[in-house]
C-alpha cells in the first residue's frame, strides 16, 4: 500500500505539501491560530481551549503570547511550563517535541522543514521534514532559529540572535552563527 503524503512528510520521506490533505491540515491549524491571536490575553479559557484543539498535545502550564504562527499545531508536544514570547512560528512538518520549562524570547523560529538543494528538484515543490527535540529547562534568546533535525539538550541557553545547525548538548550556553557552545555550565 502506498504511502500518503502526510504519511510520507511525517516519517521524513519527500513529500508534495501541495497535497488536499496537507492543504486542509495547514488550512485548518490557520484558521485556529488566527482565532487564538485574535482572543484577549485575559481569556485564557478560550486560549486554552483554542491549543488543545491545535497542538499534538502539553502538559499544564502552557503560555503562548499572540500573535504565534505553526504550520499543522498536530506535530507540536510540549511539556509542563511552556512559555513561549510575541511572534513565534514553528513549522511543524515534523514532530516538534518541547520539554518542561522551555522557555523561547520573541521572534524565535523553529523550522522543521527543508526543501531539495539542487535546483532542478526544488522547483518541482516537494519538500523534506525532520523533528526538533528541545529538551527540559532550556532557554532560546530572542531571534534564535532551530534548523530541522535538530535536538537542544536539557539546561541548555542558546543566545539571541543564534542559527542552530547542529545538535547542542545539555547543560551549556551555546551563540552564534552558525551556533556554537561557549561555555559549559
Amino acid at each position: 500500500m502506498q504511502k500518503t503524503e502526510l504519511e510520507k512528510m511525517v516519517a521524513g520521506e519527500l513529500y508534495d505539501a501541495g497535497d488536499a490533505e496537507l492543504v486542509a491540515g495547514r488550512s485548518k491549524a490557520r484558521k485556529l491560530f488566527t482565532q487564538y491571536n485574535a482572543a484577549s490575553y485575559d481569556d485564557k479559557d478560550t486560549k486554552r481551549a483554542i491549543l488543545k484543539e491545535l497542538l499534538g498535545g502539553f502538559k499544564n502550564a502552557i503560555d503562548i503570547q499572540s500573535p504565534f504562527y505553526c504550520d499543522y499545531g498536530f506535530n507540536i508536544f510540549a511539556g509542563d511550563n511552556l512559555f513561549l514570547n510575541f511572534n513565534c512560528i514553528i513549522l511543524d512538518c515534523a514532530r516538534v517535541t518541547l520539554g518542561d520549562n522551555v522557555f523561547m524570547a520573541p521572534n524565535v523560529q523553529l523550522y522543521t522543514a527543508y526543501h531539495p538543494v539542487i535546483a532542478a528538484e526544488r522547483i518541482k515543490g516537494p519538500e523534506y521534514a525532520a523533528p526538533i527535540t528541545i529538551g527540559n529547562n532550556v532557554w532560546l534568546g530572542g531571534g534564535v532559529i532551530v534548523c530541522p533535525g535538530v535536538t537542544i539538550g536539557d539546561n541548555t541557553t542558546i543566545g539571541a540572535g543564534s542559527v542552530v545547525k547542529k545538535d547542542i548538548p545539555a547543560n551549556v550556553v551555546a551563540v552564534g552563527n552558525p551556533c556554537k557552545v561557549i561555555k559549559e555550565l
